[in-house]
């Protein structure tokens, strides 16, 4: 029985709680009785027996549980569905019911829908079985009452509300359909049973066989479960099923009792909207932000991001609700909201956390100063004033930034914070936005600040040129100039572009500055020209930012002809990674402007990734051969080879090269005796400005020339030990022998020594402060492989020389005190020997030393020498 005829009986303890169920019920259409007890309803039930029982659990004598029990095991009231009414949410207790026989439960205090929904539901599975019992005794009535007894079965179906399908589940086919079921689906009954379940629900034929398989074999209960099914039309829609297999003979009939749930669905979807959106600006609410930013942080955790909170608040939003109105305070936040999504990414979230309170989520990729051009954006799109009813409003807003991990760790945290960063905002005058971190806050703003200036130094002018000359290694004579800016900060004096060049870059200021470097520098050759300095090349750093947003070749040529300079005067400095940036751009833009003479050279070369294939495809003419590679050039073996092979490469690709930071003799002694081109330094000189470097090529200043005057050059030795008196005794010793003697008592001595001279022989003590000698040995075999080694140690076991000696660093290996007479004769045959390698019509192979001076005898001479020789005492000082 289904609908406002059923009878309904309600079983509670607590007249209040029946009187409550009662006006529920009979406000659609239900009738009901009421017991107060157990032994009162089943009394009732055996008087009259009701269509459903809501049975309370807790009651004075007999509970819900053994009157459930006692109904269930009574045929005549086993077939009433009963609820379970109860304030006891536990698993424990809802087993007990379901083991008494309750077919459903509901919760006190009891939610209105929720009760009509679990009264109607159960009403038509009632329905449903008594259906099914009619169904069996038609297929066993006579066969001449068969069809009759059908058409009453079909009617029957057809009266109810719910889509009723019966499926055999041997064949999967339909073997009955209701009228329900066919205009839910579009299709006609013979349509319809010409099919089976697979054609109209959303699951293929396996899965349905197993949700089948389990309902008969009793490991699925049944319950009532939403699926989706299939029109005609194609279109989709959600049901709630209840199915329930019966025993047909040999067969299985599953029952399958539908209905449309579109409607429910949409309500549900309208509550969560309600529940999680702002229903004025359609953001997220405080309730999803939360839960988003909670999500969020989870992730964030796991991949290591970094996440900022923004709090923000509209400034004096109550004076535009005072004057004009609630409705156009309303308004001015839809539009805020509106602004506020374009200024983020599809990513990131944006919600509104209550009147005039807003957040965002941002995913960070560029830190701090990513964060700082977002609020710089939300408190731009804000200065377009807001249209409101015919007034134009202005607003500004306050905004507070937290970062997770930097401030905090967990979402409630990071909301705090964020909020107290942004009163920090109105605090400090409204319309600005702060950090949390204080170290932050002040590193964003002074990158702000140095933004607005600088934007102001190219609306002013306050940038200048100095220049560093650049000389020729093997003349000493100046060959050019760099042309380097300078900002003349007003209140800060001459600013480095180490301290604003980057904050150009990402401006794009540099598009500005640069096309006014070059029109500068062409102005200062043309000068320069007209003066008795004469003309002077002029080399200006380039921008990849020049290729692809301003018009490089355009500003080149136009400053070039504005002047009357010759194209080959001004030479392009070019870093790798601008070479790669806009490739094709670039190379384009660069083989028009060679053709026309201008030169072009790689800047900071060995820093970037540039390749040979790059190399050949660009026009260059130079290779800048970086500073850091110059500082330790006569003591890094690493930093030497990389020096000597883009030498070396560049000799071969018929490129000129230019060593910068050059800071000392040693540096240069080693650039010019490894062929480097030019130089550019503070052994030279600094960046000068115009005045003082037209004073410096006028005196016709030059690099100090290489030491030596010309004639036949001797044999220089070098002595390296950290105690004086050694080293005085071996230059009494070795004094008559004719040798240049050159002493040290330090490696960065020795290397300095070795970068300004030629040494054929050096002998090193092996035990100094710093580095060991054969430590020393090693670099230097390394930097100057043609230079003789000798290694002195005053240690009784040669072990770690030995080792030395197996690695190559060293050929020859004395003990102190010494023999005087056998080291003047060892000395005077490694000169030699050095002579003879660095003579090509020598017999013999010029790596090969004589035989007495194999290193595997080096162990033998040391066995030798366990009984000192005798020696006097004037040996030693």
């Amino acid at each position: 029985m289904s609908g406002p005829a059923a009878l309904l009986l309600i079983v509670d303890d607590e007249p209040a709680n029946c009187k409550l169920l009662v006006t529920l019920l009979q406000a659609e259409g239900y009738a009901t009785m009421v017991a107060s007890n157990g032994e009162a309803a089943l009394a009732l039930v055996a008087e009259r027996s009701p269509d459903l029982i809501l049975l309370d659990i807790m009651m004075p004598g007999m509970d819900g549980y053994q009157v459930a029990k006692i109904l269930k095991g009574n045929p005549a009231s086993a077939h009433i569905p009963i609820i379970m009414v109860t304030a006891q949410i536990d698993r424990g207790a809802r087993l007990a019911g379901l083991n008494a026989g309750a077919e459903e439960f509901l919760t006190k205090p009891v939610d209105r829908s929720e009760l009509w929904l679990r009264v109607r539901n159960l009403l038509r599975m009632k329905a449903s079985a008594d259906l099914l019992r009619d169904h069996g005794a038609i297929l066993e009535a006579q066969v001449r009452e068969r069809t009759a007894d059908l058409q009453r079965f079909r009617t029957a179906m057809d009266a109810t509300v719910d889509a009723i399908f019966l499926v055999d589940c041997s064949t999967m086919r339909f073997i009955e359909v209701n009228a329900t079921a066919c205009k839910m689906l579009g299709f006609t009954r013979e349509e319809t049973l010409r099919m089976g379940p697979e054609q109209v629900a959303l699951g293929s034929f396996e899965q349905l066989d197993r949700v089948y398989d389990a309902i008969i074999d009793g490991r699925s209960t049944g319950e009532l479960a939403e699926t989706r099914l299939r029109r005609k039309d194609g279109t989709e829609f959600p049901v709630e099923a209840k199915r329930t297999a019966h025993a047909s003979g040999d067969a299985w009939i599953m029952v399958e009792v539908m209905s449309d749930i579109t409607e429910r669905k949409e309500a549900e979807a309208r509550l969560h909207r309600l529940a999680h959106y702002d229903p004025l600006t359609s953001l997220p609410n405080r309730t999803l932000f939360n839960e988003t930013l909670r999500n969020t942080l989870v992730h964030a955790t796991q991949n290591a991001w970094r996440v900022a909170v923004l709090c923000i608040d509209l400034d004096h939003f109550k004076n535009v609700n005072d004057t004009l109105g609630h409705a156009m305070g309303d308004e001015l936040l839809r539009q805020f909201a509106s602004r506020l999504v374009k200024c983020v990414r599809l990513r990131d979230t944006v919600g509104r956390l209550g009147g005039d309170e807003f957040a965002v989520i941002l995913v960070m990729q560029h830190g701090q100063l990513g964060v700082a051009a977002v609020a710089a954006k939300i408190q731009e799109c804000l200065r377009a004033p807001f249209e409101l009813g015919g007034h134009e409003v202005n607003s500004t807003a306050s905004i507070g930034v937290a970062i997770l991990p930097d401030d905090a760790a967990d979402s409630d945290t990071l909301m705090k914070y964020s909020d107290t960063a942004m009163y920090r905002a109105k605090q400090a005058g409204r319309n600005t936005f702060r950090f949390f971190t204080a170290q932050m806050n002040v590193e964003v703003v002074a990158r702000l600040e140095l933004e607005t200036a600088l934007r102001r130094a190219v609306e002013h002018r306050e940038f200048v040129l100095h220049y560093q000359p650049k000389v020729q290694v093997d003349s000493g004579r100046v060959c050019g100039l760099e042309a380097l800016v300078r900002w003349e900060r007003p209140g800060h004096g001459l600013v480095l572009p180490g301290e604003f060049i980057q904050a150009l870059e990402d401006t794009g200021l540099i598009v500005r500055v640069g096309r006014w470097i070059v029109a500068t520098a062409c102005k200062q050759i043309r000068a320069w020209m007209d003066s008795p300095v004469g003309p002077r090349q002029v080399s200006i750093n380039v921008s990849s930012r020049q290729f692809g947003e301003g018009d490089l070749e355009g500003d080149v040529i136009r400053a070039l002809e504005l002047n009357g300079v010759p194209p080959d005067l001004l030479e392009l400095e070019l870093t790798e990674t601008s070479l790669l940036a806009n490739t094709e751009l670039t190379i384009a833009c660069l083989r028009r402007l060679k053709k026309l003479g201008v030169r072009v050279s790689i800047d900071d070369f060995g820093t970037g990734y540039s390749s040979l294939a790059y190399l050949r495809r660009f026009p260059i003419d130079k290779l800048k051969i970086d500073k850091g590679f110059i500082d330790d050039v006569t003591s890094n073996p690493d930093d030497a080879s990389i020096v000597l092979a883009i030498v070396r490469m560049a000799r071969s690709l018929k490129l000129e090269t230019v060593a910068e930071g050059v800071e000392t003799t040693a540096q240069l002694a080693f650039l010019r005796r490894h062929g480097c081109d030019q130089m550019q330094g503070y052994l030279f000189s600094k960046p000068l400005a115009v005045p003082e470097v037209e004073a410096l090529m006028l005196e016709g200043r030059t690099l100090p020339s290489p030491r030596g005057d010309g004639k036949e050059r001797v044999r220089t030795l070098l002595l390296l030990d950290d105690e004086p008196r050694i080293l005085a005794a071996l230059q009494a010793m070795l004094r008559a022998d004719g040798y240049q003697i050159l002493t040290a008592i330090s490696a960065a001595e020795g290397f300095e020594l070795l970068a300004l001279h030629k040494v054929d022989v050096l002998m090193c003590d092996e035990r100094m402060p710093a580095m060991s000698g054969t430590d020393f040995l090693d670099r230097v075999k390394d930097l100057y492989p043609d230079t003789f080694r000798i290694v002195l140690s005053g240690q009784a076991d040669p072990s770690g020389i030995m080792d030395a000696i197996n690695r190559g660093a060293i050929h020859r290996y004395y003990t102190k005190p010494w023999d005087n007479r056998t080291m003047r004769e060892n000395i005077s045959e490694a000169f030699r020997f050095g002579e003879l390698l660095g003579n090509p019509d020598r017999e013999g192979p010029a790596d090969e030393p004589p035989a007495r001076w194999d290193p595997t005898a080096v162990i033998e001479q040391w066995k030798a020498r366990n009984e000192p020789p005798a020696r006097s005492p004037a040996d030693l000082p």
